[in-house]
């Protein structure tokens, strides 16, 4: 079965309301962002009398939920939209449905009813930092996530049985239009030389996809006196939390130390290979991420991209990526660097979509699965529920 009709699904506990969604990836085009719709599937005899309710949140969590220093939150509701789904607001004939929608609710019958949230244009997209092999719970990381719960109103206490928490993300992809290739060139002079040491670095294209290899073009001209004892390479990715703090993580996410070494009056022109990826990265503490969903493996953070007009401020955790070459020079009082800096674009390619309209009637339905981590109950896991409102 074609992966386009997979419908994920998961119900609460004691089964009065379940959630379907076609997609838990939410693209941020940069001038508009998808919309996050669903069906949910209530029981009227096991809701007894009460309202059903759908969120969509993101949240930012700056260390763990039980953290609190010096009176500051570790976390932050950035948004949240809530609608009453049942009894409904708004007679079904008169809602604009996709057709995921539309195919579900002829499947569920009805008792189906569904739901849509529109994105605000200023949120970030679904990141966090790694935590250290060592780290418990929560780490820094923005969250997005769709919440169907019932209770008698929206002020009254709502059961953990009685609720349902998906974790979705909303992601970027590479531009269509690539910017121009990044190129950089030093000329460096040196006391008791004639003449100067020229290098320039350049790359191919600005944008790169996770697990493409990334070929860095290196020209030295050295006309100087100087021994150039080695070339460094490295990608360096940069993560700033702008929401509280402005702190920002410099990691080096892979580097090439290749032993290169030129004399005086030499010349040599080299493509380096630099590929970087999470998994040689897997223990390193701090290393921004995409967003997970639950356990799942997930990979490098991709570039922000940020819309004109948005003020940082309110964007979580800001991603670049750049390209460090390093040239340790020798000298009689000791050696010297000469770096050259190349910013580029590491993200994913914006997938083949499929029209609504092409999909089958046939549609295949997915739990949304947990996979426990050792040590972990589904509270700590799932977090804790005392209101409608988060």
């Amino acid at each position: 079965m074609s992966p386009k009709n997979v419908i994920f699904k998961k119900a609460c506990k004691d089964k009065s309301v379940a959630v379907y969604m076609g997609r838990r990836d939410f693209v941020d085009h940069v001038d508009s962002v998808d919309p996050v719709d669903g069906v949910v599937l209530i029981d009227p005899e096991l809701l007894k009398g009460k309202k059903a309710y759908v969120t969509l949140s993101c949240t930012f969590r700056y260390g763990r939920d039980d953290m609190d220093v010096m009176g500051i939150a570790f976390r932050r509701d950035i948004y949240l939209s809530t609608r009453q789904i049942y009894p409904p607001l708004q007679d079904r004939e008169q809602c604009t449905l996709t057709k995921v929608q539309e195919k579900l609710l002829r499947k569920l019958g009805h008792n189906a009813y569904p739901f849509f949230f529109e994105f605000p244009d200023n949120l970030p997209c679904s990141v966090g930092l790694q935590p250290a092999p060592t780290d418990v719970g929560k780490h820094c990381a923005v969250e997005f996530e769709v919440k169907v719960f019932s209770a008698e109103n929206l002020d009254a206490k709502v059961r953990k049985r009685s609720t349902v928490r998906l974790m979705i993300r909303k992601v970027q992809y590479a531009p269509e239009k690539s910017g121009p290739a990044p190129s950089v060139s030093v000329t460096r002079d040196f006391l008791m030389s004639d003449k100067p040491l020229r290098v320039e670095a350049s790359l191919q294209k600005q944008t790169y996809y996770h697990g493409e290899p990334i070929k860095v073009r290196v020209n030295i001209n050295n006309e100087s006196n100087k021994n150039i004892k080695n070339v460094i390479l490295s990608v360096d990715q940069i993560a700033t939390v702008v929401l509280y703090s402005n702190d920002s993580y410099m990691k080096s996410v892979t580097t090439e130390d290749s032993g290169d070494t030129l004399g005086p009056g030499g010349k040599m022109e080299k493509v380096y290979t630099l590929l970087p990826l999470l998994t040689n990265n897997k223990e390193r503490r701090g290393i921004a991420l995409d967003g997970k969903l639950k356990h799942e493996d997930t990979n490098l953070a991709s570039t922000s991209i940020i819309k004109e007009g948005v003020l940082k401020e309110v964007l979580g955790i800001l991603v670049s990526y750049r390209i460090i070459v390093k040239l340790i020079i020798g000298g009689l009082m000791g050696s010297s660097e000469i770096g050259l800096e190349l910013p580029f674009q590491l993200m994913h390619p914006k997938p083949e979509t499929v029209r609504e309209s092409e999909m089958d009637d046939d549609m295949v339905f997915e739990d949304f699965k947990r996979s426990f981590m050792k040590g972990m109950t589904e509270d700590e896991e799932e977090g804790n529920i005392s209101a409608g409102e988060p």
